[in-house]
């Protein structure tokens, strides 16, 4: 099992996958949408939500070929409002009995290796397919355009979400940084985040998907503030083993073992 996670993690995000290739009938659908212009690349709209072309070809890709397993775990969030530390905390929370600090994978791999996007980079759904069972996953889609079989197989959702004026900036920066040559200011890049008009935009229609689920589904889905983590590590690291079914022994409690996995995994 251990060898399967670390061929997953060795295949090369270059690799081709037939998962983000596009046929006719999505070029058709995404031809005809309502579109303007992004911070740095245009965007559609479809079922409300303003997303890249690209994005949106390889979700519906995503929606026909990922196979679904019961014990999925996928972690939402929109771009810059915590992904990567939740993916290293929740990968750290399900894995603590199967290594140790000394050769945990966390110290050599980015956790963008280790809990792959299931909609973002050639080869991710390769990836997702060689891992074992149970599966952490990562996506940036909104909740409708998730493969429906996450929720008739009862998959279980982690969602995170940011105050967003911080998941604007730091959205904000990352652009300038990715996009040298962006000439949008900061001005109309917040007029056009406020009025929803950003990649899986509108901000809150996302999170109140949700967070809706959340209420409807506590036990498929868990809602998470970014700073509520950042207050209280260690409880919500206990919440996040309770929901994924791997609680903290009284043996583990004991240990402080809560406390070292929070400071190990930020």
């Amino acid at each position: 099992m251990a060898r399967l996670q670390s061929d997953a993690m060795e295949i090369s995000d270059n690799c081709p996958s037939e998962a983000v290739s596009t046929n006719t009938h999505t070029e058709n659908i995404v031809a005809t949408l309502p579109s303007r212009e992004g911070w740095s690349t245009p965007l559609v709209l479809y079922n409300n939500c303003w997303i890249r072309p690209h994005s949106l070809k390889d979700a519906m890709a995503v929606q026909d070929k990922l196979k679904a397993r019961p014990d999925d775990i996928i972690l939402a969030a929109h771009p810059k409002c915590g992904t990567t530390w939740l993916k290293a905390l929740l990968f750290t929370v399900l894995n603590r009995s199967r290594y140790t600090f000394a050769d945990h994978p966390l110290l050599t791999v980015r956790p963008h290796q280790l809990v792959p996007f299931i909609a973002l980079r050639p080869g991710d759904l390769d990836r997702a397919e060689m891992l074992p069972s149970p599966r952490l996953l990562s996506s940036h889609l909104p909740l409708p355009l998730l493969p429906p079989a996450v929720f008739t197989l009862g998959c279980r959702i982690v969602c995170v979400c940011r105050e967003p004026k911080d998941a604007f900036l730091s959205r904000w920066h990352f652009e300038k940084k990715l996009n040298q040559g962006m000439s949008l200011g900061m001005d109309e890049a917040f007029k056009m985040f406020s009025e929803g008009c950003s990649p899986y935009g509108p901000f809150w229609d996302r999170y109140l998907e949700y967070w809706k689920e959340s209420l409807a589904r506590p036990r498929q889905v868990m809602f998470l503030r970014y700073e509520e983590i950042m207050l209280d590590t260690p409880k919500v690291i206990r919440k996040l083993a309770s929901f994924l079914g791997v609680p903290f022994t009284q043996e583990e409690e004991g240990g402080r073992v809560v406390k070292h996995k929070s400071g190990s995994s930020c």
